[in-house]
């Protein structure tokens, strides 16, 4: 089972769509409501958003006045559910979403409980979308019926946590091993396109994978350069790094793969011809004559951003670094790309390599062992540490990403064992 969880702005068009109202919708015959709470029975999709906004109402400035959840179990396990079965399953998931208290490693809360259960929310199954499973969409009041807020701090993680407690209280496989199990499958299916190439390309690469039943998801830079990317099957996502032998797969090194696989065809087509070798003396260098010094190329001034001030786009985090925590305002991007990159079901240290990440990221401290001039220290390196004025910030995430895992090391965690 998996689910997802975010804090939208966008709350009454979540609420036509999840209701079936939206214009969309192709199929709305196909989506059922399973149960509003805390508001009248049977109402419409601005009806219900009406009903959220009052409840907002002493809580202006609550940008995202909504959370929009998702919850996919499989579907060999939901097959015979009725009504009463799907709000049972959003009770308990609800239950285990709200048990969520984060501390940090000292013991203390950096990220309190949330009343999902106690707030008001309308539920619906959809059975419409191309892959055949049903799944639950919600929309959740941020604020509860005490008229407290739901804290959305590490939302998306305290979704998956509680998917992954659910279906351990069901005896349901996990979505952490289906995502196991089918990883040498589809490490496989790639190589197996590589070999398919007869020349390398993308284009050709992700032709390959599509016709498996694939969707290859690139992401690149500002100058068109493709620096990761992602395959889907379903509801399933796998990273480029955990695919293959070595990170063989990974944007920067599937070139080389491929040339490997098919470095014996191209021997066969041009068999090696030995070459004469040519001997050529030196050129003399006359006396008192010395070689011009070579150019030393340094670096670009790096943009600073210490991430200290709110922005739009930008949310309130926490992390730790050498015994301290700070609070920084992150793009909302760059918090999901290090969510996605150091994910908490994969990684045993997951929390110290994302700490490492953000603080690389803010400035706070440099992979080069001195905390950069931008981040309020002077460094004595000639290597600045800090965005590339060409960089954008994903970009740059991804590097502070890659300097944490060479500075710490990646733990793998075991494989999770059913009850």
């Amino acid at each position: 089972m998996i689910a997802n969880a975010k804090a939208v702005a966008h709350g009454i068009r979540a609420m036509l769509y999840v209701s079936g109202e939206s214009r969309n919708k192709k199929h709305p015959e196909k989506i059922t409501r399973i149960c509003d709470n805390f508001m009248p029975q049977g109402m419409d999709a601005t009806g219900i958003f009406t009903e959220m906004k009052f409840a907002t109402m002493n809580h202006p400035n609550i940008k995202n006045n909504v959370i929009r959840m998702e919850i996919s179990p499989a579907m060999e396990y939901t097959e015979n559910f009725t009504v009463d079965d799907w709000r049972q399953l959003w009770n308990d998931f609800t239950a285990a979403f709200d048990s969520q208290e984060i501390r940090d490693k000292d013991g203390n809360v950096v990220s309190s409980r949330t009343n999902i259960s106690g707030s008001k929310s309308s539920v619906w199954l959809h059975e419409e979308s191309k892959s055949g499973i049903p799944h639950l969409h919600a929309i959740v009041c941020r604020v509860d019926e005490e008229g407290n807020i739901n804290n959305d701090h590490a939302i998306h993680l305290r979704a998956q946590r509680a998917a992954e407690k659910v279906a351990r209280q069901r005896e349901w496989t996990t979505a952490m091993r289906i995502h196991e199990t089918n990883i040498p499958q589809v490490s496989a299916d790639c190589m197996e396109a590589l070999r398919e190439l007869d020349e390398w390309s993308w284009d050709g690469y992700k032709e390959r994978l599509a016709a498996k039943g694939y969707e290859l998801h690139m992401r690149k830079d500002k100058k068109n350069v493709i620096r990761g990317y992602v395959l889907c099957k379903g509801n399933t996502r796998f990273k480029a790094s955990e695919l293959g032998k070595g990170r063989n797969l990974t944007a920067s090194r599937i070139r080389q793969t491929w040339e490997k696989l098919h470095q014996n065809k191209t021997q066969q087509i041009r068999p090696a011809t030995q070459q004469p070798v040519i001997s050529t003396p030196n050129p003399s260098v006359l006396n008192g004559t010395k070689q011009k010094p070579q150019p030393v190329i340094r670096q670009r001034n790096p943009v600073y951003e210490d991430y200290m001030d709110y922005k739009s786009n930008r949310l309130p985090t926490e992390f730790e670094h050498d015994g301290k925590t700070y609070k920084r305002y992150l793009p909302d991007n760059v918090l999901d790309f290090f969510n996605i990159e150091f994910d908490y079901q994969e990684l045993a240290n997951w929390q110290d390599l994302q700490n490492l990440a953000m603080a690389y990221f803010t400035l706070l401290a440099s992979p080069y062992g001195e905390v950069s001039s931008g981040g309020g220290g002077g460094s004595q390196s000639e290597l600045k540490w800090g965005r590339d004025p060409e960089e954008d910030e994903i970009e740059f995430a991804l590097r502070c990403a890659r300097e944490a895992s060479h500075k710490l090391g990646t733990q793998k965690k075991s494989g999770m064992k059913r009850k």
